[in-house]
């Protein structure tokens, strides 16, 4: 009886903090299809007959932002920056687990230590070094998200490389493998739960990341973060019916890529972290 009580309690609590979590999204959906003057004045009422407005909110969003084009422009940020974290970091941990030296030890330090330098602290002067370097643009941003995202990457990378037998590799450069060839065909498809959890964070961060485009890549090539801001207007007026909808439309891709793969996360988080 003790237990199942316990067993209860613990459902009820673990029910509400899902429904605090849902809450919010539910609350921006429901107010997507309502008029800006309903919204207003009941926020959380489900939309009726007179407040109900369909998709005008999204068609008259979609052309004021300019979202197809902010669509495509994040997803190319996010999916190159994305394949290049994946693979220039998870060869970066493995060289540093493989090779002892006092160089590897002191970089994986330093790539720990970036993991907690806020983005705040350095913001002005990567807006100046990357203005420098001609780095203000959709080719140099995602070269930028590569140096951000590095640090967790590698620290994430290195806990599981760690399980990895050596004698795996030693065996595939016995058979007349290449350093690349072992990397490949061995480590990496060993490594693909690990992969997958850096992908999946990386992912979610660049996607809805608003400082970092709009310091460096300003109003020229606009990701939906900062096209949903341009529905601002004067005085800090703002049309919420436009803002929810495609508070909505950017929504929806990351959570259907989360919802695929989120098996992964636990099962590359639990891995790296007992393995390591």
């Amino acid at each position: 009886m003790k237990n199942k009580k316990s067993k209860i309690i613990l459902i009820l609590i673990l029910t509400v903090i899902s429904v605090l979590f849902i809450a919010p999204i539910v609350i921006v959906f429901m107010n997507s299809f309502k008029s800006k003057l309903f919204i207003n004045s009941t926020p959380f009422a489900f939309p009726n007959a007179d407040s109900f407005v369909g998709l005008a909110n999204y068609g008259e969003g979609m052309i004021k932002t300019g979202f197809l084009q902010a669509f495509f422009i994040t997803l190319f940020i996010t999916v190159a920056s994305v394949f290049l974290i994946v693979v220039l970091t998870s060869m970066t941990a493995w060289y540093l687990i493989r090779v002892k030296s006092r160089f590897t030890k002191v970089m994986y330090y330093l790539f720990a230590f970036a993991m907690i330098v806020p983005f705040q602290m350095v913001m002005f002067t990567l807006v100046k070094v990357s203005n420098m370097f001609n780095l203000d643009n959709l080719i140099g941003i995602i070269f930028i998200y590569v140096g951000f995202g590095a640090g967790l990457s590698v620290f994430m990378f290195t806990g599981f490389i760690k399980s990895i037998p050596v004698s795996l590799e030693e065996a595939a450069m016995i058979d007349g493998c290449s350093i690349m060839q072992i990397y490949f065909k061995i480590v990496f498809p060993v490594i693909r739960p690990i992969i997958m959890t850096v992908a999946i964070l990386n992912a979610m961060w660049i996607w809805n990341d608003y400082l970092l485009p709009y310091l460096v890549i300003g109003s020229e090539y606009k990701t939906i973060s900062v096209a949903i801001q341009y529905l601002r207007g004067g005085y800090g007026s703002i049309d919420l019916g436009l803002m929810m909808s495609m508070l909505v439309l950017a929504i929806i891709p990351i959570v259907i890529f989360y919802m695929i793969c989120q098996k992964w996360i636990i099962q590359g988080v639990i891995a790296g972290a007992v393995k390591g």
